[in-house]
């Protein structure tokens, strides 16, 4: 079957590239406040009469580089096996040190805390990108 000819099988209509009411009945599903990033201050979705708007404004990048300085890691007598949403959504919009479980850490800024997953701003640097991760990957982090 080619997916093409068959409208149900996506929410965006291959052949008018609108938005498709008979998935989403009750008009375009809303996301977190700033995502996805790169949204302007008003980007409005319209259908049936809905329209949702997404500010970017509380949750973009910081205006600053992160603190100079990387914490020293808590040691834990306890292996974890995911970050708890609850702990981490503490550092919400306040500079934060992950400890990722490859390896790996940097400076990030969390916008968003989901129940599996966390997204906000990655230090890169000499600049913020967006970036999103599981909560599993997650060894330890730290806000100042």
């Amino acid at each position: 079957m080619n997916d093409r000819n068959y409208p149900f099988s996506h929410p965006i209509n291959y052949v008018n590239p609108t938005f498709d009411a008979r998935i989403f009945p009750g008009g375009f599903p809303s996301f977190p406040p700033g995502f996805p990033p790169g949204h302007g201050q008003q980007n409005t979705h319209q259908g049936h009469g809905q329209s949702h708007s997404h500010g970017q404004q509380q949750d973009g990048p910081p205006s600053s580089p992160p603190p100079s300085f990387t914490p020293q890691m808590q040691q834990s007598n306890f292996a974890a096996f995911a970050v708890d949403p609850g702990a981490i959504r503490s550092c919400l919009r306040r500079f934060t040190f992950i400890w990722l479980e490859n390896g790996r850490s940097f400076w990030f800024f969390p916008t968003f805390v989901g129940r599996t997953s966390v997204a906000g701003w990655r230090w890169r640097g000499n600049r913020w990108v967006f970036y999103g991760t599981d909560l599993n990957r997650i060894s330890s982090f730290q806000c100042v």
